[in-house]
């Protein structure tokens, strides 16, 4: 649901009554990942896409459903040889779907306005619904944050509420979407209870060093990925605004010294395309000793294997080593800045989801991988 917070946050403030249909669950080739949701009005507008059209029609009179009956339901959606062209998923997969209706002045609707406003602001919070269990439970939501108090409730044994916090927060911990069962009672063995619990975090970084043409093709890259992009160089005359319209931030300094100091976490990207032995070698030695998502670098083979040289020298073991993704990038055939980007961004999403970069055309490998990754998918949506 968080895909559409800010559209979803403007309806709040207008009063609409809505209903918001969200995947929790997914198996096979499904096209969205959990989180993804589709929202309807009482006027009949539509917003988001759970399924990208396989069964938006469906999921479109479940959530009219709701309005009008004021109860949450969980839809499951399949391929079948009967209805695959109608109501399924003719790519073959399977898709689990929540759908709650939100009507002002409800315990809920509050829950859900406070979620939504802390998306839009950009804070960490997680959404916490339970997508299946008891009747009575259906459609109940909590807003937890990584420290403070949370807000609303999931009813039941007053148990509940607290095993549902600290699951939340775990995995509001690693930025991860999906469905933790815990039992009613607030243990783990009781009548089970399903809980969506939907991650809001900032954006994932992308660094980029070296303030050079292919720098700013993979800083608008970035940006379309959905990363925080920051440009990092030591020579002022080029890192400028002017050159780089697109990043988050510009930083001049030696790139070895800003990495060392500037927040990084399990999802964030570094790209050296300082291409310099001065600038390179000290950076790596800082960059592949930390726990990153990913740490290419530009070059050719040559430069690599001089560049591997050098580091080895430095004092990285042959494990360190082998986080260097060098020379960076996919073989596209790529030769000019928006190529090469494209070539280093499809990498970056590679390592990410667990593909191979081979061509679709003719393999046998599954076209969606389960690999919740780094990159900005495998974080709240």
């Amino acid at each position: 649901m968080l895909d559409i917070a800010g559209e979803l946050d403007r309806w709040v403030s207008q009063g609409r009554t809505f209903a918001v249909a969200t995947v929790v669950a997914v198996g096979g080739s499904a096209p969205r990942q959990p989180g993804a949701a589709l929202a309807v009005d009482s006027a009949g507008a539509v917003i988001g896409s759970v399924s990208g059209g396989c069964v938006e029609g469906a999921v479109y009179e479940l959530c009219e459903q709701a309005m009008a009956g004021g109860h949450s339901v969980l839809e499951r959606f399949g391929y079948s040889d009967d209805d695959a062209f109608v109501v399924g998923l003719t790519c073959g997969g399977v898709i689990d779907i929540l759908v709650t209706p939100m009507a002002p002045g409800t315990t809920a609707a509050a829950v859900f306005a406070a979620g939504l406003s802390a998306v839009v602001r950009g804070d960490t919070a997680a959404l916490v619904r339970v997508a299946d269990g008891p009747q009575e439970l259906m459609g109940a939501a909590m807003l937890v944050g990584p420290d403070q108090a949370s807000r609303g409730s999931l009813g039941g044994h007053p148990e509940l509420d607290r095993t549902a916090e600290g699951e939340a927060r775990a995995m509001l911990a690693a930025g991860r979407t999906g469905t933790v069962v815990v039992g009613a009672d607030g243990s783990y063995c009781g009548q089970p209870v399903t809980l969506l619990v939907e991650s809001s975090v900032p954006p994932p970084r992308m660094i980029v060093f070296g303030a050079v043409d292919f720098a700013a093709a993979l800083a608008r890259m970035g940006k379309f990925l959905g990363y925080h992009v920051t440009v990092c160089d030591a020579r002022p005359v080029f890192a400028t605004r002017e050159r780089f319209p697109d990043a988050d931030e510009i930083v001049v300094e030696w790139p070895h010294r800003y990495l060392a100091g500037t927040e990084t976490d399990g999802r964030t990207v570094l790209c050296v395309l300082t291409h310099d032995a001065k600038f390179d070698v000290p950076l790596l030695e800082v960059a592949l000793r930390l726990p990153v998502a990913f740490v290419g670098a530009m070059g050719s083979r040559r430069t690599h294997e001089d560049r591997s040289w050098r580091l080895r020298e430095a004092g990285l073991s042959e494990r360190e080593l082998a986080g260097l993704r060098s020379p960076i990038g996919l073989d596209l055939g790529a030769r000019s800045p928006e190529e090469t980007a494209l070539s280093i961004a499809s990498e970056i999403v590679a390592a990410a989801r667990g593909g191979s970069g081979a061509p679709l055309t003719g393999a046998r490998s599954p076209i969606h991988h389960d690999t919740q990754g780094a990159g900005p998918l495998g974080s709240a949506a």
